[in-house]
């Protein structure tokens, strides 16, 4: 955070963009609860509601986030502080109550349009493939408006930016939706009651900072070299790295994408029959 200019601190919250960003989010993930729920009840499960549920609390964490990526919440108004909506503040950080919102959105909205297929055994790797890309669009869409509109930004000395944003950020944003919901996808196979699919709520922050800390390990590093070492080519390099790993994690994530029912898994656990789902 030493590397964070003091114009960054200073600028101007967008008033209407937060706004918007605020009850539209909130608005789009009431939706989605309440599909959650209706595919509760018909499925006799409570999967997608948990892992809403998990995504929505693991934003606690963001903080850790923003040190490791650069990313600053705008936090002025007519040059004073506290303009953001937040509800908490960690290494000086302001956390905006959205990040909740949009951590269920950006995160989970998998588990409900592809969550019962890859359970079924029905997606194969060119479906996670293009569950990735359309995560990392989602992704930059929902971003590209965030630091284009002065409601936050990544400050960082980030190479291949689309309108203020790092690509490599969608990229390893991407590869955390699909890491997670193939894991929570795989819990969910295993577990013979409702109540062991709590374990979602632990299943988040592993794939949260697996991918980004550890696939993202080397754009963290490029990023925060001391100044006699740093080079915008050593970032290059590091964009460049991090989404080949990136490229490599979901390719490997495929080949832990659930068998058809009734076709037993390589390592020997149980297949599900047809008509069974987790219930209560």
């Amino acid at each position: 955070m030493g590397r964070m200019p003091s114009e960054v601190m200073q600028h101007e919250l967008d008033m209407i963009w937060q706004s918007i960003f605020t009850w539209l989010s909130w608005a789009i993930v009431a939706i989605m609860l309440a599909i959650a729920f209706r595919m509760c009840v018909r499925q006799r499960t409570p999967f997608y509601l948990l892992a809403c549920l998990a995504a929505g609390i693991a934003a606690f964490a963001e903080p850790l986030y923003d040190v490791a990526f650069d990313l600053w919440f705008y936090d002025v108004h007519n040059g004073e502080p506290g303009a953001m909506y937040s509800h908490f503040t960690a290494f000086g950080v302001v956390q905006p109550n959205w990040s909740h919102s949009g951590y269920i959105i950006l995160y989970a909205s998998a588990c409900l349009y592809a969550g019962r297929r890859m359970y079924e055994g029905s997606l194969r790797r060119k479906h996670l493939f293009l569950i990735w890309i359309a995560e990392i669009i989602t992704s930059c869409v929902f971003e590209v408006i965030g630091t284009g509109t002065n409601v936050y930004t990544y400050y960082g000395p980030y190479e291949l930016r689309i309108w203020n944003y790092p690509l490599v950020i969608g990229v390893l944003e991407g590869t955390q939706v699909v890491l997670f919901t193939v894991l929570a996808v795989q819990l969910w196979r295993r577990v013979s009651t409702a109540w062991g699919l709590i374990g979602l709520l632990a299943v988040f922050p592993v794939t949260m900072f697996g991918a980004n800390f550890g696939l993202g390990a080397p754009i963290i590093i490029a990023l925060h070299l001391d100044e006699s070492e740093f080079s915008s080519g050593i970032v290059w390099a590091a964009t460049l790295l991090t989404m080949t790993l990136c490229i490599l994690a979901v390719n490997g994530a495929s080949k832990f994408l659930p068998r058809p029912f009734a076709t037993p898994e390589p390592d020997g656990a149980p297949a599900p029959k047809a008509d069974a789902v987790a219930a209560a």
